[in-house]
């Protein structure tokens, strides 16, 4: 009961008040100060990372589209880490003054700290490789936010770069999500420019020159177009005769072209290189296939013998015609 008497007690709450007063006055300006230099420290990092942007920016406008395009994913990709890095640490250096003006000794905390961190260190090695390995992916500049890249086979458009995971959405929406450390295989299909490689089959009896001035004057004609000139870099790169298959000549070309745009450019040369080939009579052959369909009533063992019995009189009646004209 004397415990419930001193709660009970009026001196006791007057004493709680004088505290807590004393508290607001002393401690409390002190703890609006670290929260005002906390909204000027943010204030600060945002005016120099939008600083960096407009350097950058304005040094890019002395080049090409292309440098520009490149130095745009460039700033973009590390003015998001950096933002989150400095958020991070001005958060950390807020909470520990604040904990300074409520009394509480810090050096314990940062010893603790330490200690934690050395066993955090040990313990998840994986989250330290990530994040190494997430440094020098944004230092060796080999990804940026709006590249299309192939990470351990899949591939889709870059989101996010971070420190420790990157992201990934491909054609049908789906987010992939890798961990730095992980990646063992990366291609980068839109850095700097891009290509669309084509395999051209023609007819053996086609002329493959005049297949190649065809190709040439196709390529030319969607340079000039004006929806697709900014996006074409060279012209028509024709690599030569690549192979020989069982059905046609195979021509092999290249288009050079802006980062991201290959597939657009390619779907377009492809349907005007099609109505080019039907305007010459250029034969594209197709794979053909033969299905013979048994006769009703007649078993399919039957029907099978009977289209080669027919199918040897057929060859024999050649034959035999061959051999009367010669």
């Amino acid at each position: 009961m004397p415990q419930l008497d001193s709660w009970l007690d009026v001196t006791f709450w007057r004493e709680v008040v004088r505290h807590t007063v004393a508290w607001a006055i002393h401690a409390l300006p002190a703890l609006l100060l670290v929260l005002l230099l906390a909204l000027a420290m943010l204030k600060v990092l945002r005016f120099l990372c939008r600083r960096v942007e407009v350097s950058l920016m304005r040094r890019s406008r002395s080049g090409d589209v292309r440098t520009v395009r490149e130095i745009e994913k460039r700033s973009e990709t590390l003015l998001r880490v950096f933002r989150t890095t400095g958020k991070v640490v001005i958060w950390v250096m807020v909470g520990m003054l604040a904990l300074v003006q409520l009394g509480v000794d810090v050096a314990p905390l940062i010893a603790v700290a330490g200690v934690a961190g050395l066993a955090i260190g040990f313990g998840a090695q994986e989250l330290v490789r990530d994040v190494i390995s997430g440094f020098f992916l944004l230092l060796e500049n080999n990804i940026r936010v709006g590249d299309v890249v192939i990470v351990n086979g899949t591939c889709g458009l870059v989101e996010h770069v971070g420190l420790r995971t990157v992201t990934l959405r491909d054609e049908a929406g789906v987010v992939h999500v890798f961990q730095n450390g992980k990646i063992s295989a990366l291609a980068n299909t839109t850095k700097e420019w891009s290509a669309v490689v084509l395999d051209v089959g023609v007819a053996y009896e086609e002329d493959v020159d005049r297949v190649m001035r065809v190709m040439r004057e196709a390529a030319r004609e969607l340079h000039e177009d004006r929806r697709y000139k900014a996006s074409i870099l060279e012209p028509l790169e024709i690599l030569g005769v690549e192979s020989f298959d069982e059905r046609a000549v195979v021509v092999r070309a290249r288009i050079k072209t802006q980062p991201t745009e290959q597939w657009q450019v390619g779907r377009e040369y492809r349907r005007r290189l099609k109505r080019a080939f039907d305007a010459h009579g250029i034969e594209m052959p197709l794979a053909q296939r033969t299905i013979h369909r048994a006769h009703e009533g007649v078993p399919p063992s039957a029907g099978a013998r009977a289209a080669n019995g027919a199918s040897d009189g057929a060859r024999g009646a050649r034959f035999e015609e061959t051999g009367v004209h010669a």
